[in-house]
């Protein structure tokens, strides 16, 4: 292999086009989100009111005299059919976003010809192909069935939130409009839950859909590969998990990289030696950065960002690897994922 500065361009474009992607898509459901509150707001400063007037020496009203005020009724049936349409439309713009990274999949096949020998590896380059359609299409209704899967309880885990809100109440014994208030506040809170799980659900399975169309394209070259390096955002908003994980090796079959929810993880192609590939010619040191190296070259401020003060000193120590930083969670219903080990465990396993 020889990863080169137009390895990493490539590379670095393909990320910026699916952040551009992921992160209009997130705009969007912010925007939506925000103005479905806008519509039910005052329908619950009203309920809210109607129910502060129905204190009695300062309780507030019982759960049976909530569900027959009349405006608060009202003001849950039009919250609950606001989060199924925010919900259902949630659903399609995900999905507008995984086809658009879908396609510019097809970047990958830049990226394993970057790394052939100029010249005498135009003939090479010119076999690259790109993965059956049927697959890329596959891929596309696999994580369609996902995300609607998903999306489908949010409505009603946040109409719950909402409905205990309302029945709990709130504090009282202070000033009447100010407790409306802050109850009005907490309700849409419990409505913003299912934005937060949407947002997640946008980037996580937009990114995944990217990478299995990577993949599959790299299979259709696998000839040509060795493998795929993991490659991580080297800088201090990324995990120490990811951290870890960048630049360790993988089989072509193997799907990945499987880091954590919103994770900004890619899989980096590797192409075969030159000389394996038939090329009588010495290749060029690879550019793939190094994550020690490069962590090492954080300032302490971005090092304690990242790790932590009591992970940073069993790692600068050497009571715990590098390759400690990282551990393998099973998620039933999701994917097997890398997150970071807790530092507990660490401290354990080097007592």
């Amino acid at each position: 292999m020889s990863v080169t500065r137009e390895t990493l361009q490539l590379v670095g474009q393909i990320r910026i086009q699916i952040a551009e992607s992921v992160n209009s898509a997130t705009d969007d459901l912010v925007r939506s989100w925000a103005k479905a509150w806008t519509i039910v707001a005052g329908d619950w400063q009203a309920a809210v009111n109607e129910l502060e007037a129905l204190r009695v020496d300062g309780a507030w009203p019982t759960a049976s005299q909530v569900m027959r005020a009349e405006r608060a009724q009202e003001a849950l049936e039009a919250t609950f059919e606001g989060l199924q349409g925010l919900t259902d439309n949630a659903g399609v713009r995900i999905m507008s976003s995984v086809s658009d990274v879908v396609s510019a999949a097809t970047g990958q096949i830049d990226v394993i010809g970057s790394q052939l020998p100029r010249g005498a590896g135009a003939e090479l380059r010119g076999t690259l192909v790109r993965a059956d359609t049927g697959q890329i299409r596959a891929i596309v209704e696999r994580t369609q069935v996902r995300v609607t899967k998903t999306l489908l309880p949010l409505a009603g885990d946040s109409y719950d939130i909402i409905r205990t809100e309302l029945i709990r109440g709130v504090a009282f014994g202070r000033n009447p409009r100010v407790t409306a208030r802050e109850m009005v506040r907490d309700l849409e809170i419990g409505f913003n839950r299912s934005l937060t799980r949407a947002l997640v659900v946008a980037q996580t399975e937009t990114l995944d859909a990217h990478r299995a169309a990577a993949a599959a394209h790299e299979r259709a070259n696998e000839d040509v590969l060795t493998g795929w390096d993991w490659l991580a955002t080297l800088d201090s908003d990324t995990c120490p998990s990811c951290w870890a994980q960048h630049g360790t090796r993988h089989a072509i079959t193997e799907p990945g990289p499987n880091d954590h929810q919103n994770g900004r993880c890619a899989r980096l192609p590797v192409t075969k030696s030159w000389r394996d590939l038939g090329f009588d010619i010495d290749e060029p040191p690879s550019l793939m950065p190094d994550s020690e190296a490069r962590f090492g070259r954080l300032s302490k401020a971005d090092q304690l960002k990242v790790m932590g003060p009591t992970r940073l000193e069993l790692l600068k120590s050497g009571d715990v690897a590098w390759s400690d930083l990282s551990t393998l969670r099973n998620n039933p219903g999701w994917r097997d994922s890398q997150v970071v080990t807790p530092v507990r465990d660490l401290a354990s396993s080097a007592s």
